[in-house]
């Protein structure tokens, strides 16, 4: 790995490795490339049942390379400053609580404005590159309230829809959900797949409904939760997450936060494999979001190396990665402060993160 210093950085800095560089500005006009090849958006395909059949997984060879994220590579100081700002600006912000509150979601919202406090923003030297979330994140009734309080800020707004976590009321209810979020505003639909279709190999079932949910998103762009922890294998995983890629998924997305195992980095490289094998056969372009028990520093570096290197540079924004977090972004805050200070800060000093 070699390293070169960026003015737009500040203290932080470019970080080159192999073939690409993580930059925190100056995405392409494109969507994304790879090998070399413009990708399009993605607007589906007619389901093959003939690819979904001839998927296999060999699971030992996965867990080998996600292990070689975890023991390879290591990032420290100036850049590790750069990798931690990029996964800030990559940053679903979340709150899905029973007792969620419009109050809660408005400190939120102002939390996404500013992820760092201003005076550390001033000891990095990183004023200028305005760093903030991706996104919010909320239930439908506090749609409205986070459009309110993002207004003029170029933060979107995601609302978790069909049911969730479980996604299990009836079709025209998930369908409406939908549509009535989409109809107060929200940018973005956080969709949950009925998990039994994929038990039950009904791949035609699932594509259907997924394709349903995907006309009633109209322009907000649709994430498909698969719900990995639940689906047991990672055969299954990549079925299900290429028969969401067909039929029109704009992100697919590991988890709802909810199950009893969540966002790891065995899915992780299973399904990027199978965004970069479908952007290949296809030409378009699908996001990743690895989302629940992703809550420190470290982790959020680690899903930013399995993105450069199984998907590239391309994808090391948020138009096509995402980090499904809340209490990520305080130990992020907090590693930040040990940089510039030599310190690491009391967590009470990084509220609502």
């Amino acid at each position: 790995m070699s390293v070169t210093k960026d003015p737009r950085l500040g203290n932080a800095a470019k970080i080159t490795a192999g073939a690409g560089d993580l930059r925190l500005s100056g995405d392409k006009e494109s969507l994304a490339t790879l090998s070399g090849r413009e990708l399009q958006p993605n607007r589906g395909i007619p389901l093959n049942l003939d690819w979904i059949e001839n998927i296999r997984v060999n699971t030992s060879a996965v867990e080998r390379r996600a292990q070689t994220l975890v023991t390879r590579r290591t990032v420290k100081k100036d850049w590790q400053v750069a990798w931690l700002l990029r996964a800030i600006s990559c940053m679903d912000l979340t709150t899905l609580s029973g007792d969620d509150t419009d109050e809660r979601v408005r400190r939120l919202c102002a939390k996404g404005r500013q992820p760092i406090r201003q005076d550390l923003v001033k000891l990095l030297g990183n004023e200028s590159l305005n760093i903030r979330v991706a996104a919010i994140c909320v239930y439908h009734s506090f749609v409205e309230t986070a459009l309110r309080a993002l207004e003029g800020s170029g933060i979107t707004v995601a609302a978790v829809s069909t049911g969730f976590p479980a996604g299990l009321s009836p079709l025209d209810e998930r369908v409406a959900e939908i549509r009535r979020s989409v109809e107060a505003g929200a940018h973005e639909i956080d969709v949950v797949i009925t998990r039994s279709h994929v038990f039950g190999g009904r791949w035609q079932a699932l594509f259907d409904e997924i394709a349903t949910f995907k006309a009633a998103c109209g322009n907000a762009h649709m994430k498909v939760i698969l719900g990995t922890g639940d689906l047991l294998t990672l055969r299954n995983v990549v079925r299900a997450s290429m028969v969401a890629m067909m039929a029109g998924a704009d992100f697919i997305k590991t988890s709802t936060g909810k199950e009893a195992v969540n966002a790891t980095l065995p899915v992780g490289v299973v399904m990027t494999r199978a965004i970069r094998e479908y952007a290949q056969q296809t030409g378009m372009a699908v996001g990743f979001k690895p989302a629940g028990g992703i809550r420190t520093a470290k982790q959020s570096i680690e899903w930013l190396s399995l993105m450069k290197e199984e998907l590239g540079d391309s994808w090391l924004n948020a138009k096509l990665f995402r980090l499904g977090a809340s209490s990520m972004l305080a130990d992020i805050e907090r590693q930040l402060e040990f940089h510039a200070t030599g310190r690491y800060s009391a967590e009470y000093r990084h509220p609502l993160a």
